[in-house]
Parts: structure tokens; sequence; C-alpha cells
């Protein structure tokens, strides 16, 4: 049987293709009796953002659920305009037959002044209250667990507490009572060994009687944790195998808040637990800070990391701090500072001291602020540098880069942030090659595929092992780097794509677990130079739908028309009734006029139309606005309605109109968006060709250019003079490459690590946990010049002695 090998090699896997022809080979030529620079020991780390209830809900093993009844507000409510509620959160009552009995959130006589609230709970006969923890409790059979809460009772209640962890048909798998509840607050415990195992367990609290009774605090924590200091063990052993150098924490946009009054603050997260004040977290849940700004410095220990530590700079999503009023915020850092590493005898010290850890932690990194920028940032950033190194001179500052970094006072580590598509961390490989080695040195402290990979794929991990590789030949100017976000429970996923994702019971990590795996397990100290000759993969034109949209604007669009390249209309609006068909996301949306009006000022709002599968059109419209801060987001394009690929027009605060689509790059150009005026917008999509027009005039001519297929690095062990390859096929063939290690006689033994798989779209999930995963093999090799073909979408560490 004949095959059309023109027909196979035109086959589109996750918009890449071999240009083919004859069979087609790479070379990579090692010179392996050289050095380059030395590789930053702090490259590889890792990043704790307190987000998906990466902390309470997973790592914290915290099993109760509102556990100090501070969470009253609705989960979904928008914390800026939503209405408080004290409605009672993740507990439920029971009554047997016919008893009666009603709880209430209640602040009248309080455990403390931190925690003001606790349960009232008001009782006639047999009843219970029940908390189902974070989706489930994960309890295991033969574990010893610990119960604890405070208590008391007035109104003739003089009977005992009857505690059952219940499986989750019901079955005791564990019980023990609690008697001696009088009139005033006191903290009873009970130990409890499990008998069975139930990955959905609930806790059950029953009392008989007539009364009334308060509870606070009410805790179930398992006695086993990592290193016995209070963690998740199987999560931390996932983040221990990744061998990190340094850890961030504890965000994100979590460091910042949406405004000032829920950015994250560290002195009210240490001490006594009971005395730590819940804080509503941006992302949507109460933290209840049991992992704290103590346990942050102590997990880093345990992992023999360097703790990092991202404070805020006076500045939240919503608010500035005025300069007067920074004095607060910079003796803040002081004072972080004076915890972690100060001596037993200063006030800060001596807290850290009482609190279980006499030695210094010897913090050296310190991030000022969190995707901060513009002149608010740059005005506070030397207060921060001014006063820390007048103090702490040994200490290491990190700069945010948005939208440019400090020139006063300038930094020596800046901090970029990458989130993309896999073939733009593909095209920037090579973007740290050609960087100023005079200026700061660069710590990527967020980078990650977020979109074109699914839930988390292979193909997107081989995205970012190819933009890896070109940290590790430039970590001689990139010192740092880690993956966000690193945590997910998957019952409250708030990111598209996270690292290591967990119920109450079972933990995976995705493929890009393992790409940072192996490129941490397999360091070199010094790189060797390397040179990568292979075939360009051809990036066809980019299929998706179409939309209209809005940022901190009103604004208004008509006329809206999708033609295909033969010229077939796809699509054309018509506002003489409603909006219908018309997929609304966020904001809020209306016909008047003929038109598709918005009205809100929300930011990202957008409303989306068309197949997913539409390619090579051409998208018209016309657009008003109507008031606000900026322009016109026109999506196009698009995969997945969250994506960001779209013409943003009159954006970055109305000065300038720039493309923001995976796979191309433009320079934004100057431009502003009138009130009150017509404009009539153009987007050509013509294979990998993007043009876009306003009022006639052709603003940006973009194409997606070729990407290679093979990416590199090398390195050496200076105490074994092993050479280590780390080589990454983005082509969705396998590539024969000739491969020479010049300058060495002979080799002696070779490993090979490949992490790949049957598709580039194969993951893993929680009931699949290591369907993607790294395998060894060992390799026969003859001398220092061999063939070795590397599969499609695959990750190879070749260990060579």
């Amino acid at each position: 049987m004949k095959t059309n090998l023109s027909v196979i090699c035109s086959l589109l896997v996750c918009g890449a293709v071999l240009n083919c022809g004859a069979e087609q080979t790479a070379t990579l030529t090692v010179e392996a009796s050289k050095s380059g620079h030395k590789i930053a020991p702090t490259l590889w780390g890792i990043f704790f953002e307190d987000i998906n209830l990466s902390a309470d809900g997973g790592i914290y093993p915290e099993l109760v659920r509102n556990r100090s009844f501070e969470d009253f507000e609705k989960e979904s409510r928008d914390d800026t305009e939503g209405e408080k509620k004290k409605e009672l959160l993740f507990w439920s009552v029971r009554t047997n037959g016919n008893a009666t009995a009603s709880v209430a959130i209640d602040d009248s006589q309080p455990l403390n002044p931190f925690n003001r609230r606790s349960l009232r709970w008001d009782i006639n006969g047999a009843t219970s209250i029940v908390n189902e923890g974070y989706y489930g409790m994960g309890i295991k059979a033969g574990a010893d667990y610990r119960l604890s809460l405070a208590a008391r009772a007035t109104n003739g209640f003089s009977g005992a507490l009857d505690v059952t962890i219940e499986g989750q048909s019901g079955q005791s798998l564990a019980k023990g009572k609690i008697e001696g509840i009088g009139g005033g607050w006191k903290t009873f415990t009970l130990d409890l060994k499990a008998t069975g195992t139930d990955a959905q367990a609930r806790l059950v609290i029953g009392a008989a009687g007539k009364g009334t009774m308060w509870l606070d605090m009410v805790s179930l924590m398992p006695k086993e944790t990592w290193k016995n200091h209070g963690l998740r063990p199987d999560l931390c052993e996932m983040l221990a195998a990744m061998k990190p150098s340094f850890v961030r924490f504890p965000g994100g946009c979590w460091v910042e808040g949406h405004d000032m009054s829920k950015m994250y603050q560290w002195k009210n997260t240490i001490g006594d637990i009971a005395c730590r004040t819940p804080l509503w977290n941006i992302w949507h849940y109460n933290a209840t800070h049991g992992l704290g700004y103590h346990e942050y410095l102590q997990l880093s220990e345990d992992l023999g990391a360097e703790p990092l530590f991202c404070i805020n700079v006076g500045m939240s999503h919503k608010e500035v701090v005025p300069m007067d009023q920074m004095g607060q915020w910079v003796q803040d850092a002081l004072d972080a500072i004076e915890y972690a590493n100060g001596p037993t005898n200063t006030v800060w010290g001596g807290l850290r001291a009482k609190n279980g850890h006499p030695a210094p932690f010897n913090m050296k990194y310190m991030e000022i602020g969190n995707e901060n920028g513009g002149p608010a940032y740059h005005e506070r950033w030397p207060l921060f540098v001014n006063a820390i190194k007048a103090k702490y001179p040994q200490m290491q500052l990190i700069a945010n880069v948005w939208g440019g970094y400090p020139s006063n006072s300038p930094p020596a580590i800046i901090d970029e942030h990458y989130y993309n598509v896999p073939e733009f961390f593909m095209a920037q490989a090579g973007k740290y090659d050609k960087y100023d080695r005079k200026g700061p040195k660069v710590f990527v402290g967020e980078y990650a595929v977020t979109r074109d990979c699914g839930l988390g794929n292979l193909r997107g991990a081989v995205g970012e092992a190819a933009f890896m590789t070109g940290m590790e030949r430039n970590s001689d100017v990139v010192i740092m780097a880690s993956y966000a976000p690193l945590f997910c429970n998957a019952n409250h996923k708030r990111w598209p794509i996270n690292l290591i994702n967990f119920d109450s019971a079972r933990a995976f990590g995705l493929p890009g677990y393992y790409v940072q795996k192996l490129f941490s397990e397999h360091r070199g100290d010094v790189t060797v130079p390397l040179d990568v000759k292979s075939p360009a993969m051809d990036q066809p034109g980019r299929a998706g739908n179409v939309g209209v949209g809005t940022w901190a604007t009103q604004a208004e669009f008509k006329d809206i028309k999708v033609t295909a390249k033969d010229g077939r209309v796809l699509f054309a609006s018509d506002f003489s009734k409603n909006h219908r068909g018309w997929k609304l996301n966020g904001g809020k949306w209306e016909v008047a006029d003929g038109a598709l009006r918005q009205t809100s000022r929300d930011t990202g709002v957008h409303a989306m139309i068309g197949e997913k599968n539409w390619r090579d059109y051409t998208f018209t419209l016309k657009a008003r606005k109507l008031g606000g801060a900026e322009g016109f987001l026109i999506p196009f394009q698009v995969q997945r309605d969250k994506d960001k690929s779209w013409w943003n027009l009159g954006g970055w605060g109305n000065k300038e109109h720039g493309l923001e689509v995976p796979g191309i790059h433009a320079d934004h150009v100057p431009g502003k968006i009138e009130t009150g005026r017509w404009y009539d917008i153009k987007i050509e999509c013509l294979g990998p060709r993007v043009r876009c027009y306003l009022d006639g005039k052709l603003i940006h001519d973009v194409k997606r250019e070729p990407l290679q297929s093979l990416y590199a690095s090398a390195s050496r062990v200076k105490k074994t003079g092993e050479l280590i390859l780390k080589v990454v096929n983005g082509n969705s063939q396998p590539l024969a490459t000739d491969i020479s290690l010049k300058g060495l006689a002979k080799v002696k033994t070779a490993t090979a690590i490949v992490l790949t798989s049957a598709s580039a779209e194969d993951e893993n999930t929680l009931d699949e946990p290591t369907k993607v995963v790294p395998k060894t093999e060992t390799l026969n090799i003859s001398g220092p010049s061999f063939r070795h073909t590397f599969p499609g979408n695959s990750v190879t560490v070749l260990r060579l002695k």
C-alpha cells in the first residue's frame, strides 16, 4: 500500500506541522570540552499563591470548613458590591424525632477579640450539627485525628457532646464524647482513630437535652503531618520531589487584595491559631491563615529552599496609599525581615522564638509588590529600598516589571510574568540570548501555558520546556524562575491551568509538573555551549469565533459581519429585536437603536458569536464609545470564551492600539478612541497573516512566524564531569537528530529520561494520575557522534558520562 507523504506531512497537530518533502533531520552540536557561565543555584523554584483553595482545603490539612464561624459571606458574592449576610456557611443542622434546634452567628460574647463570631446553638431534644469540610473529608483507616473546640453553655444545658466522624453512607468511622461544658469559654480536645477509609466523610457533633450552646474554633486535624509541621504530607512530598531552590509566597494578587482592607497582612497570620483573623481572599473564599507567615518560612526550611516573601507596596487592585502614610507599609517589611532573621532579643525575633523557632530562618529575598507598576509604584519602590538596605544590606530586593521597572534606586532583580499558548513560549526560547548583561538580573516569577492546552496537557508542557531551555542557557541573566499557580483543589478551580491538582484524598501533577521536576532534578553547575539546527514548524492560520467587548468603557456595536475567504457570509448581525445567539460575558448588554450596547464600566467584558472552526475570514463592524476610560476590545480567532485574543483599541489608558493574540507579536501604536464617534473596524485573518484596519487605515500587518522544531540546553556537573542535555521536540512528528559531542573522545554511558505520550492532548487526571510521566531508558552509543530520534511532542533529558 502506498502512502501519500504530502498528505501525512500536512496534518495539523496542536497548531504545528513539519515542513515535509524528503525526510528532514536536525543537528545538535555540543562544545562538550568547553564551559560557559555558572548556572545560578537558585534557578528553579516554586511559587505558592493562596488560590484555588491551595492553602485551606489543600496543603493546610484542616478538615473542618468555617471552623471559626467567620465565613458568613456568600461565596459567590462580589466582594465590593455584594450584600453581606450573617448566614451560616458550610454547616447544617440535623434533628431527631420531635427535637428542634436553631443556629445563628453570634458576636455578643466572643472567644477572643480577633475572631468575634461564634455559633449559637439552641437545643431542644436530640440534635446535631454537621460539617462536610472542603468537598468531603479525606479519612484514612488507622489514622489518628485530633478534634478541638471551644464551647460554653447556658439556659440549663448540662449534657455532653457526642462527636462522630461519619462516612458518606452514614457509618461511624470514629466517635468520642466531650463533657464538662460550663458557662465560660473552655477549649476541649478529643483524640480519634479512624476504623475505615472514606474520601467523603463528615464531622457530626451531637447534643441532647435543652439549653443553649456556643461553639468556636471547631477543628479536626490529622495527627500525621509533613515533618510534624502541620501540613498535608502527600502534597508536600510532591513539592519536595521538585527540589525547589526557593519558595515565593504568599502571592500573587492575594498580596494586593481587591482593596487595602483585603490585602495580605502577615502580622495577622502568626501566633495562636484562634487569634488569627480570617480574611476574604480575592479568589472567593475566606482564608483562615492556618498557613501563615511562620508556616511559609518553615515550609521553605523543610524543603531546603530559600524563602522569598512578597509584600504589599501600598497598592491594591483599586487603591493607593498616600505617600505621607507609607511609613506603616515600610515598617511592616522591616518587621517581616526581623521576624525571619532577627535575634531572639528583638521584638519580632523573640516572637518567632516564642512560636517555636529560636534559630533565624535566614531569609535573603523580598519582593516589593506584585504586578504593580506606573508612577505610583516607581514612587514607592525607593522608600522600601532605602529603608531595608540601610538596616539589612544583605537583603536581595526584587522589583515588579509592569510596564517597565523603577529607575530610581535601580533594582538588582526584576520579576517578569508570562501566560500564553505553547507556541508563544517556543518563540520566546531565545528571548534572553541577547539580553543586556549589564542590566538587572531576571526572576521569571510566574509563567505557564494557560491556553490551547486543554486542562493542562502534554502540548502545554512541551511549550513550557522549550522556554525553560532558554532560561537555563541564559542563567547568568535569569537567576530564578517559578511556574504558576502551584496548587488547585479540583472542586474550587479559579485559574484554568494549575501544576498540582488534588481532592480530599488524591493528587496528581500535570505533564508540566514533570517538566519542572526534570529540569530541577537534572541540574548542571555550568552551561556548555551548543548549536541547534532543525527544520521549521509552519503555523497555519488560527481558527476561532469573534466578538465585541470593552474595558472600563461603555460602547455600542452594529453592522457586525464575518465573511469567509470564498465570499460566503458566515454571520451578519440583526439587532432589530434582541441579541439572541450572543454569549454575554460580564457587563450590562442591551439592544438599542439597532445596535448591541454595553453600559457597565467593568473590565474584560465581551459578547461572543460564531463557531470555533471559523478560519480565513474578514471581520467587519462599526463601534462607538459612549463613555469610560478606554476604547474597544474586538475578539477574533477565539477558541475559548475566556481567551485573550483580541484587538485592543484605545487601550492602556486610551493611549495605544495593540494586538493581544496568541502566537503574534506586534508593537503597540499610538492611538485613542473618541467618545460619540462611530468607527469602522476591519480585521482580515488569512493564513498566518492578520491585518487590522481602523477607518480604512492599516494599523497592524503581522504574521505568525515559523518556529523551529528543536530546543535544547546543555550543562555539566563539575564533580563528575557528567554532561546533561535537555532537548525538546515541539513538532508533532519524531525528529532524527545528529548529535556531536565535540571535544570528547568517548562516551561511557548514556541515559535518556523521556516525557511524551501517544497524543499531544493527553492529560493526567485524578482517576489516571500517571498517564503522562517520564520514562527512563539506557542508550547504546558508540561514540561522541551519534544519531538519536526524539519523539514528537517530547521532553528528553540525556545524561552522558
